[in-house]
């Protein structure tokens, strides 16, 4: 019977955590009506339903996969990559730089899968076609953007932003290793037009270079190339 299988007992799981999104959004839509609402229960109801939609967006994704269909994987990397654009390339100066299209989460708030989810195969697909670049005695480098929007917002300790899951993708595919002995990490805070995360992969005799071209980046982001004149020193 269909109802003992793990595709049934997932999907019923998802619809557990669907009931559960649907009540604490009529929680949230009686605040919004009410005329002693408040910004800070609002804030804790928001918070609950963004964890609530993370959950389920991360159930959604394996129910393909329990149909059998050997194109379920596939299938579901095209329509993340298609709703979480990924930008990847290489700077004028020829630095690798990764463009994330949301801040990443604290550290204490719970795994950023999704972030794995949409960077890893969007890696794989930039390097299907290309010999993977080896950056040695390089510098990491995570820039934070934030909407210049909300200027209201205060920025995050750099030391509480989860990081680990980026650096292991990057090293993988462009760097020999993300050991402290072979790279250097920096991290910075920038205003942009939109909430972003923008990695760069360069070498440590150029570091120097970065900082004074940062002043000037693009509230945009800097463009990026699909190829690079990269010389020997960056040891492709």
């Amino acid at each position: 019977m269909i109802r003992r299988t793990p595709l049934y007992k997932t999907f019923s799981k998802f619809c557990d955590i669907s009931i559960n999104l649907h009540r604490e959004t009529k929680k949230l839509l009686s605040v919004f009506n009410s005329d002693d609402s408040n910004m800070k229960e609002i804030y804790d109801l928001s918070l609950n339903i963004v964890e609530i939609i993370e959950k389920m967006v991360s159930i959604a994704r394996v129910l393909p996969a329990y149909t059998g269909n050997p194109q379920a994987k596939e299938d579901v990397e095209q329509i993340i990559k298609k709703n979480f654009p990924v930008g990847i390339g290489f700077t004028k100066q020829g630095w690798f730089s990764v463009r994330i299209p949301v801040l990443l989460p604290k550290k204490e708030n719970g795994s950023a899968e999704y972030i794995r989810s949409s960077l890893y195969p969007s890696m794989m697909e930039f390097f299907s076609n290309r010999n993977p670049v080896r950056f040695s005695n390089c510098v990491l480098i995570f820039r934070h953007v934030y909407s210049k929007d909300r200027k209201d917002r205060r920025k995050r300790d750099h030391d509480n932003i989860e990081v680990n899951v980026v650096s292991d993708i990057i090293a993988l595919y462009v760097m020999l290793d993300d050991a402290p002995t072979i790279c250097n990490h920096y991290y910075c805070s920038a205003e942009g037009t939109t909430d972003r995360t923008e990695v760069y992969v360069v070498p440590n005799s150029e570091f120097s270079k970065w900082i004074n071209a940062e002043k000037k980046f693009p509230k945009k982001g800097e463009k990026l190339y699909e190829m690079s004149n990269i010389s020997s020193k960056k040891e492709v």
